[in-house]
């Protein structure tokens, strides 16, 4: 009961937010569907929550649940010692017995069985509980608040970075960047991509708003910010949006020759990418992609995944990543729809993913005849970004539930894509009563 009143209480502090604050006030849309979003992804994070608590009930491997009550063994450091709650909360000096036998030995998730040379974002995730515990007193609905309030803080970040490129499709852009069940249903939980979106939305707001002469010496810092977050999160995520961000900016401030400037980016990222290893021996990027693809095959195996889909034979060779790069962009588009992996969640992916290209075919059907140069240069960001981490996604995860939802953070960018190379004069979505209410 507890827990529900407080939650309540953070609710109506979110929602207070959402109608006081001139962030959520975006143009052609206004701040209502922003707070009726809220409760549907609140909504969703319940839908999430009955989802792990009566169909798959194993706490120790549910991911909504796991980092949750791992956090509780970091946070018990609080009372007691609270130099080790702050070190093991930043990371400084946490590595050692005491730590490991004190607190870390009591979790599940802080130490992985298939352990690479990648960083273990679990840290990242039972530390954000553990800070939440500061407020929540260790209701997890007050998280499940916390949760969908942020990931509505990311895609309104999203919104507001983009909004300026589609003039008059504002309502249908809304509708696009939320409303697919995927976004709804992982972008509001206790989870990786609730986090993930807010770190993407807030990265490309404040760069674009640089961009249009909006500097505020404090962007620097919530830029770092959500650089940071994002590395420690999923870093392939960052690093699949830097070389089109990189070129989306030059094509910006100079809106020549964009097709050109792209592929000199491109190629100085690949060429960089597959050389790094020179000047860092332990950063070589095929073969890191290359044992996550056999530790991820490992995983599936050991535990029986009922939703593992052999793949071909990947080796850390680049020809071998040359020739699997068709497999890679398939498994990743059309995975969940050719390979169902059965059960409610299996058969949902499957039918989204056929509804994705079924809007995407009428997105396409009435294209527009010219681009300016800004435009393409938008559009080859959002192609650039959804192929790498496509080509990502594909090389490394061989099982299509845990695919529905790594790609989560592609969906808006590629139905924006989409909608980028649609007639703005044929509008999808003229209003929609509860949303969009006509103007008086």
């Amino acid at each position: 009961m507890l827990g529900a009143l407080l939650a309540i209480g953070y609710l109506a502090l979110a929602m207070l937010l959402v109608h006081r604050w001139n962030f959520f006030d975006l143009t052609g849309i206004g701040r209502r569907p922003s707070a009726i979003l809220l409760l549907v992804k609140l909504c969703a994070s319940g839908a999430m929550w009955w989802t792990y608590t009566y169909h798959y009930p194993d706490r120790r491997t549910a991911d909504l649940f796991k980092y949750f009550d791992d956090s509780a063994a970091m946070f018990s450091a609080l009372p007691d010692t609270p130099e080790d709650y702050v070190r093991m909360m930043t990371g400084i000096g946490n590595d050692s017995e005491h730590f490991s036998n004190t607190y870390y030995r009591h979790m599940n998730s802080w130490f992985r069985e298939y352990e690479g040379n990648l960083y273990n974002d679990s840290h990242t995730m039972i530390r954000f509980n553990a800070f939440v515990r500061l407020f929540s007193f260790g209701h997890f609905p007050v998280h499940m608040v916390v949760a969908a309030f942020l990931g509505l803080v990311g895609l309104t970040a999203l919104l507001r970075a983009f909004l300026p490129f589609f003039p008059g499709q504002e309502r249908t852009l809304f509708l696009l960047v939320h409303g697919t069940p995927t976004v709804l249903f992982w972008g509001s939980g206790v989870i990786k991509e609730s986090l993930l979106f807010f770190g993407i939305g807030l990265l490309l707001w404040q760069v674009l708003r640089w961009w249009r002469g909006r500097y505020r010496p404090t962007d620097v810092g919530l830029v770092l910010f959500s650089v940071a977050l994002l590395f420690f999160l999923k870093f392939y995520v960052l690093l699949s949006m830097v070389p089109g961000l990189v070129a989306l900016i030059w094509c910006l401030k100079r809106p020549r020759r964009v097709l050109f400037k792209f592929a000199i980016v491109t190629i100085i990222f690949i060429l960089v990418g597959l050389n790094v290893q020179h000047v860092a021996p332990d950063l070589n990027v095929l073969e890191t992609i290359y044992w996550k693809h056999e530790d991820f095959i490992g995983l599936a195996t050991s535990v029986s995944s009922g939703s593992y889909v052999p793949p071909p034979d990947l080796g850390p060779s680049l020809s071998s990543f040359l020739r699997y790069a068709p497999y890679a962009l398939y498994i990743t588009f059309l995975g969940p729809l050719t390979h169902p992996s059965g059960g409610a969640l299996g058969w949902t992916a499957a039918a989204e993913n056929l509804f994705l290209f079924v809007l995407i075919g009428l997105l396409l059907v009435h294209r527009r005849r010219q681009f300016s140069a800004t435009d393409r240069a938008l559009l080859l960001f959002l192609i650039s970004y959804v192929l790498l981490l496509g080509l990502v996604i594909g090389y490394t995860t061989p099982v299509m539930g845990a695919l529905v939802r790594y790609r989560t953070p592609m969906v808006p960018f590629l139905l924006m894509a989409a909608l980028l190379m649609h007639d703005p004069e044929r509008r999808l979505v003229r209003t929609v009563p509860i949303l969009f209410p006509r103007p008086r």
